[in-house]
């Protein structure tokens, strides 16, 4: 699952990569309100960690934005002041929880598997579709009963897909979620991955495949279903 974090101290920024990485999420940054209002209008995020005192306007104007057009990505608010009234305020512009600086790593993350368990994003059972099996608590994926090992980005393209199985996802929820802003992507990217996965559930022999829908997405399907 990719997030967005905004914050402009770049010290933290390398730290929470480092963190939620390690937490099996990729991340997505922006120093400021208006990369992150672009960068928000374009990308499909899980969650935002949102520094609420950035250099170009408060953070409080991005959940504003997000809520006025009936956005609930959940949002945590962080913030180096911790006055009852401060957290009052970013609550009741939407933000859906509120950390004070300094804070401990592990609550972060703790924090947001929370938030995103609660919006759906998460689940603690184990997904199926046909004979493969993803756990999303610890990343592991069975395909007949056997461990199979798949790389990062084959992770990420089994996850999305495994939660929607038997649903369209389209091409640029993929693009969006696979790839984070920086990378330099050429013109098949999603493709490439979308044919490694499918190479990699047909050798292991997986009854789930993944069906194309020209013009729209891919669809992860149990065969004959």
């Amino acid at each position: 699952m990719r997030l967005l974090v905004v914050e402009d101290n770049a010290e933290l920024v390398a730290m929470l990569r480092r963190l939620l990485e390690q937490s099996g999420f990729a991340m997505d940054h922006a120093g400021g309100v208006e990369d992150a209002l672009l960068m928000l209008r374009t990308g499909d995020y899980a969650a935002i960690v949102l520094d609420l005192g950035l250099p170009d306007d408060s953070g409080l104007s991005v959940v504003r934005e997000l809520r006025a057009r009936g956005d609930g990505t959940p949002v945590i608010a962080l913030t180096a002041r911790g006055a009852v009234t401060d957290r009052v305020a970013g609550l009741a512009a939407g933000a859906d929880d509120y950390l004070t600086k300094p804070f401990a790593p592990e609550e972060l993350v703790a924090r947001l598997q929370a938030l995103l368990r609660r919006a759906g994003a998460i689940v603690d059972r184990v997904l199926q579709c046909g004979n493969v099996r993803f756990d999303p608590a610890t990343r592991d994926v069975e395909i007949a009963g056997a461990a199979t090992l798949l790389s990062a980005r084959e992770l990420e393209l089994l996850d999305l897909l495994v939660r929607r199985h038997g649903r369209v996802v389209p091409k640029p929820t993929v693009e969006s979620q696979l790839f984070g802003i920086d990378d330099d992507l050429g013109s098949n990217a999603v493709e490439v991955y979308v044919h490694r996965l499918r190479r990699r559930l047909a050798s292991a022999g997986a009854t789930a495949e993944i069906v194309t829908v020209r013009g729209v997405g891919y669809m992860l399907t149990a065969r004959g279903a």
